[in-house]
């Protein structure tokens, strides 16, 4: 299962850090690195503190966004420290590794999100993950270093073992396919004035959760979006006010 799980870094500010989570990577089996943005991982001080891991370092893949680093993952895990609105059902590392242990197939792409040192993942970008993780820490001092939050999910994730198998495997549509459904839903919702003008992500937040709990395949990706285009040419008249 570890070949086949990404561990994607937002904007990471220090360079020490992309090397310590190289380094931390490589001792639990993992070399799937990607970055979204951040600083030089070039730097002598990330190619220092990488030690035996520039492999991992040097293989890395560079994306302009968070969304085009998931677009070919299946599962997705957000990690943040803070919980509110948007940010409900929080998974522990061995949760996050029960779960990726019971939805990988031999085809299944997943990810790992870390956001930046000083101010984790933006909301907007924890919405395009599939769940949402923390580890639980003191509330005296609760942050934790980059790095070191990538090695215990790692160790977790070691842990977890290949997948126990049995029943139908999962064909989990890809991020880049819940995207598009996504957008797709947006567009439909608001043209027949089901979204609030005033604050429309704040529906669709919700609507991603309940679409992402439903493990929905490609298949079923492609029935949805067949029923918006219905909802679309059906509404092709509307004027989008509500009807008393």
């Amino acid at each position: 299962m570890n070949s086949d799980i990404c561990i994607i870094l937002v904007e990471p500010q220090s360079p020490g850090n992309i090397g310590m989570a190289c380094r931390a990577m490589k001792n639990m089996g993992f070399t799937r690195l990607r970055l979204v943005k951040g600083c030089d991982r070039f730097h002598p001080e990330s190619l220092k503190f990488a030690v035996a891991a520039r492999d991992v370092l040097e293989a890395a893949q560079v994306f302009p966004d968070l969304a085009s680093a998931l677009s070919d993952c299946s599962l997705s895990v957000g990690t943040t420290r803070r919980h509110g609105k948007y940010r409900q059902e929080i998974l522990t590392p061995p949760e996050v590794a029960l779960r990726f242990r019971e939805s990988a197939t031999d085809d299944c792409r997943a990810a790992l999100v870390f956001g930046r040192e000083d101010n984790g993942l933006t909301t907007e970008e924890l919405s395009l993950c599939r769940w949402h993780a923390t580890i639980p820490t003191s509330a005296e001092y609760g942050s934790l270093n980059l790095a070191q939050s990538v090695l215990l999910f790692c160790y977790e994730l070691g842990k977890a073992g290949d997948s126990p198998g049995g029943g139908r495997p999962l064909d989990l549509a890809t991020s880049h396919e819940m995207e598009t459904l996504f957008t797709h839903m947006h567009a439909s919702l608001n043209r027949i004035g089901f979204l609030n003008e005033q604050n429309p992500d704040h529906i669709m937040r919700s609507l991603r959760r309940i679409f992402f709990r439903s493990n929905l395949d490609s298949r079923e990706v492609t029935v949805l979006r067949g029923m918006l285009t219905q909802i679309d040419w059906a509404s092709s008249g509307f004027d989008g006010r509500k009807r008393s």
